[in-house]
């Protein structure tokens, strides 16, 4: 019994999906099982008082308390050096002259000594 060439590729091709279908049935079992084994495990138990006892977990906590306070201080020095305050100026004067200086900069004395000199007049 001869199989014509076309005879020969259906059957290669019946085989080829067969096979196919069998890895697929083998890898749903296999999800199915896991899914199954990962249901039956359940949510993991965290047992508190080893978190508590962790070194990590201390050191993260000592040195995020450390940043608070540090940024607490740093806060209060900018404070204590008027930042963040506002003050409102009021005058009934027609003209008014605004200089925002340093006393560390040069050029802000020198600003600084000829308004005061122009003030006056």
């Amino acid at each position: 019994m001869a199989l014509d060439a076309k005879q020969l590729g259906s059957a290669f091709n019946q085989i080829a999906y067969g096979e196919v279908m069998k890895a697929a049935v083998r890898d749903y079992a296999k999800e199915l099982g896991e899914q199954e084994k990962a249901r039956d495990e359940g949510p993991r138990a965290v047992d508190v008082d080893d978190l508590l006892d962790d070194p990590e977990l201390e050191k993260l906590h000592s040195d995020r308390i450390a940043a608070m306070k540090q940024e607490a201080e740093r806060r209060a020095e900018l404070e204590r050096k008027g930042h963040g305050s506002y003050e409102e100026v009021t005058t009934t004067t027609e003209n008014v002259v605004v200089h925002f200086y340093h006393r560390d900069f040069e050029r802000c004395k020198i600003v600084d000594k000829h308004l005061a000199l122009l003030a006056k007049k």
